[in-house]
């Protein structure tokens, strides 16, 4: 494992945002869903997130996650993924979502 120092922390803009709207991506290689997030004054943006295992499109709307918003887009099947959703691998590799278990305004620094 690198060490990383405090400055390099800070660079990463890890923040709160509200999951909005789920859809199914079917022309992803492996399944997900596209994700829209309200992160505040960073605006509503996109991504896509391989948590079709755990969650379901009805379940997900309304949560809040944390995300990476400083990464360059990518473009990811026929889809521009303009954030990194943050998760965890279970026992068998699936994602399970990083989220927050009180509300905070959308937007907020992971500090």
């Amino acid at each position: 494992m690198e060490t990383i120092t405090w400055n390099d922390f800070e660079k990463v803009e890890l923040r709160a945002g509200t999951i909005l709207e789920v859809a199914d991506f079917p022309e992803a290689r492996k399944p997900a869903y596209k994700l829209k997030v309200d992160f505040g004054p960073y605006g509503i943006r996109q991504s896509s997130a391989q948590i079709t295992k755990h969650y379901t499109r009805e379940e997900l709307p309304g949560k809040q996650i944390l995300g990476v918003i400083n990464f360059p887009e990518k473009q990811i099947a026929n889809f521009m993924s303009e954030f990194l959703v943050t998760g965890l691998a279970d026992e068998s590799g699936d994602i399970v979502l990083t989220v927050i278990d009180r509300p905070v305004p959308n937007g907020s620094k992971l500090i």
